[in-house]
């Protein structure tokens, strides 16, 4: 599923919004959290910025020998109540299931 008004490069996800005062297009890398920002002033002049952000992020970290964040690990901590929570540990236990692949298969409807 490709989300609308956004760019995907090297496996980071960039925002996209507009500006009408300015008359350009603007954003931001999102998933990280350094803070990597690109603009243009058409969909070409935004995507080659995007691009080239990444890649001087990619090349920073590297002259820096630091390792590049990446972006969505996989793990993310979900707020539930009680009940649902309670729920979801049975059905999980009764279908033979962990907990984490019910929520797994849940989302995955969800996008279905």
């Amino acid at each position: 599923m490709k989300a609308k008004n956004c760019l995907l490069y090297k496996g980071y996800s960039g925002s996209i919004e507009y500006s009408e005062e300015d008359a350009v297009f603007h954003g931001k890398v999102i998933g990280i959290k350094a803070l990597i920002s690109f603009e243009g002033d058409s969909v070409q002049l935004i995507t080659e910025d995007f691009h080239n952000a990444v890649e001087e992020y990619l090349e920073f970290c590297k002259e820096n020998n630091i390792e590049p964040e990446k972006p969505y690990k996989g793990t993310f901590n979900v707020r539930i109540t009680p009940e649902l929570h309670r729920q979801l540990a049975q059905y999980s236990h009764l279908t033979g299931k962990s907990l984490n692949s019910t929520v797994e298969e849940a989302i995955r409807c969800y996008f279905r």
